[in-house]
């Protein structure tokens, strides 16, 4: 089954950059999927989640926090409609954060942020390394997205569920 990489922390904000087309065409031999610009990899060939790491991190110019879950893990949770119960709304964004190792706190779910008033964060469940929730655009929710990790007790690294959609496609056309 495919691996489905994701790099912790990179071409954000101008800090630890690097081209992720050029690392997928680096990685053509395990046959790498580019998904996005946030460090996302489909890896359909079979290989090792340690040898993906290596080969990853042998690669990237700098240190990087490298997250690499199963192929079926992704497409279970995509087949899942964890959203819904919540209405589409502009100024609200559906996300997942993988969690880069099995949580050592297990904080109860649903639950908001702040905690009063009008949420900006909203987490609606956690399945395994998946946490799902939605938050408002504002300048406030990168501080509480940044606080998953203590929340946690993990590092933990933030994609679009719009990304997910995307892998799950990749995978997918893999096996059809």
């Amino acid at each position: 089954m495919a691996l489905v990489v994701f790099l912790r922390g990179v071409n954000v904000g101008g800090h630890r950059t690097f081209r992720p087309t050029r690392l997928a065409e680096q990685l053509e031999h395990v046959g790498a999927v580019n998904i996005g610009a946030a460090g996302t990899f489909v890896i359909r060939h079979r290989v090792s989640e340690a040898q993906i790491r290596a080969e990853v991190a042998r690669r990237l110019p700098f240190d990087a926090e490298i997250v690499v879950c199963q192929g079926r893990e992704i497409a279970k949770l995509v087949t899942e409609n964890y959203f819904a119960d919540q209405p589409v709304q502009p100024d609200v964004v559906r996300f997942v954060s993988v969690l880069t190792k099995r949580p050592r706190l297990a904080p109860p779910t649903p639950m908001s942020f702040p905690a009063s008033g009008r949420w900006l964060l909203k987490i609606l469940a956690r399945q395994n390394r998946f946490v799902l929730g939605m938050y408002r655009r504002h300048m406030k929710t990168i501080g509480y997205l940044g606080a998953l990790d203590q929340l946690y007790g993990v590092p933990v690294t933030t994609r679009n569920w719009n990304t997910l959609v995307a892998i799950a496609k990749v995978l997918q056309n893999d096996v059809t």
